[in-house]
């Protein structure tokens, strides 16, 4: 299985398992988005042979509709309770890919979710790694998903091959 089917399932299943909502992936983008603006973002790190990160890019009304269902009631504003959803949405998203990548022989740790939100930033998070960027859809809007990673190999400054190759993290 490639980093986008990976990418997809997981977000999919969790989507429909956690929120009773169905996520419909568009296809993978060809240049990383790094400026968001009414936004809220979740990064989960990864740790270990391969550095990197998974990140859930979501529009403000957007993140406020997925909170709710959470939460089970409604939320008006980004709050506590907003980031911290998100950041529990990363975490579960970044877990199911890991468990999949873990089968396929790679092997990390998942840090704890760090939320970013505001009314426009940018994030420029290892620009010079391999991975996906994926848009998904559900009924109250578009969000972004990302996984990237590199080689954490002392003295290497080159990507892993096993980042873009058949049954690796690419885009294969």
């Amino acid at each position: 299985m490639d980093l986008n089917n990976s990418i997809s399932q997981a977000t999919q299943e969790i989507f429909q398992s956690m929120l009773m909502m169905e996520a419909s992936p568009g296809q993978a983008l060809t240049e990383r988005a790094n400026s968001f603006v009414n936004s809220v973002t979740a990064i989960v790190g990864i740790a270990g042979t391969n550095k990197g990160m998974l990140a859930i890019h979501i529009p403000e009304p957007t993140a406020l509709v997925i909170t709710s269902s959470f939460l089970m009631m409604e939320v008006t504003e980004v709050d506590d309770d907003v980031k911290d959803a998100i950041g529990e949405l990363a975490n579960m998203v970044a877990g199911s890919i890991k468990a999949d990548l873990t089968e396929q022989g790679q092997d990390f740790k998942l840090s704890i979710p760090s939320v970013v939100c505001g009314a426009e930033y940018e994030i420029d998070c290892l620009t010079d790694s391999d991975g996906v960027s994926m848009p998904f859809s559900i009924e109250a809007g578009d969000f972004l998903v990302e996984f990237f990673c590199r080689n954490n190999s002392v003295g290497t400054d080159t990507l892993v091959s096993d980042c873009s190759g058949p049954g690796g993290f690419g885009r294969g």
